[in-house]
């Protein structure tokens, strides 16, 4: 189940809305190449869905007058997982298609589907590509309830507790506990190839914010160069070039911040620091503080060359 599934659905939703629409705007809507704003249509044609080319300067596609969906053409876990991809795209057309989904599931699916989007959490508004539709339902039934797992990932089969489901940057995570480890892991869901559900039950953490902890374990994972600053600023002014995923952001009463950053380059850093324009201090490293001291100085001598 991978996210043409979804857009093949918007393209049909799209085209109920009537009129011919051209592929160029077919393919802006959809955020996709011409090309494959035909694939796509080649998909709803196996479907039987009666799609018609119209030739000419203003042509384009339309379906023929008429036509109406036919009740759910997917599986139960297939409707699932494309409301799933749906979720944190935001826009009337695939909100619109997400509400007609649903209207057709069957009763069975609603308290189901409730819970499996309870477990998710998404970093930001957009899209991100669908797993396979047994991993994500698996995982999430037993982020839901609270249930181990036996995942098999390529470094091999690995137990968890899994706390949530998260999308970041275009790809899904689950975020739980290693128990024979007691430790935090995550691990990419289109990196797993299948979800065994284990005997019995955990006690979940209070309070756990998957989102938040999967974009601190970016920001502290561990990287060749440790950076430590006070950056005199609110957490919102930092954060518009520093994210989440990126420093762990800690305000102070005075007016400034802590910051810490792990990095395998540090050359991006003086340019980042600049378009802040706030007052900042490096603490370490000191090879950070000879890079922003020679970008500053060949700022100055392009600025007053002739």
């Amino acid at each position: 189940m991978t996210r043409p599934i979804a857009r093949v659905l918007l393209l049909l939703e799209l085209l109920q809305s009537g009129g011919v629409r051209t592929v160029a705007e077919l393919a802006s809507r959809l955020e996709v190449d011409e090309r494959t704003v035909r694939r796509y249509v080649g998909h709803l044609l196996d479907l039987d869905v009666p799609v018609e080319s119209v030739r000419g300067r203003h042509g384009g596609y339309r379906l023929v007058a008429g036509y109406r969906m036919p009740p759910l053409m997917l599986s139960d876990d297939e409707a699932l997982a494309v409301l799933v991809a749906l979720a944190p795209v935001s826009g009337t057309a695939s909100e619109t298609a997400a509400a007609k989904i649903r209207r057709v599931l069957p009763a069975r699916l609603g308290g189901r589907l409730d819970g499996l989007l309870d477990a998710l959490a998404f970093t930001s508004p957009g899209t991100a590509s669908v797993p396979e539709a047994a991993v994500l339902l698996a995982l999430a039934d037993a982020v839901t309830h609270h249930r181990p797992v036996s995942i098999r990932y390529p470094s091999g089969e690995r137990a968890l507790h899994p706390h949530g489901l998260v999308a970041h940057a275009g790809k899904w995570y689950v975020t739980g506990i290693d128990p024979a480890l007691g430790e935090e892991r995550t691990f990419r869901l289109d990196r797993i190839a299948s979800v065994r559900t284990l005997p019995g039950s955990f006690e979940p953490p209070e309070e756990f914010d998957a989102a938040e902890r999967l974009l601190a374990g970016f920001a502290t994972a561990p990287h060749r160069h440790e950076v430590t600053l006070r950056i005199q600023g609110t957490v919102e002014q930092i954060r518009a070039r520093l994210p989440a995923s990126v420093a762990v952001v800690e305000p102070r009463d005075d007016g400034w911040a802590h910051v810490e950053l792990r990095v395998e380059r540090l050359d991006w850093l003086p340019g980042v620091l600049a378009s802040l324009d706030l007052p900042f201090v490096i603490e370490r490293p000191q090879e950070l503080r000879d890079l922003v001291v020679a970008s500053a100085r060949r700022l100055v001598e392009r600025a007053s060359s002739q």
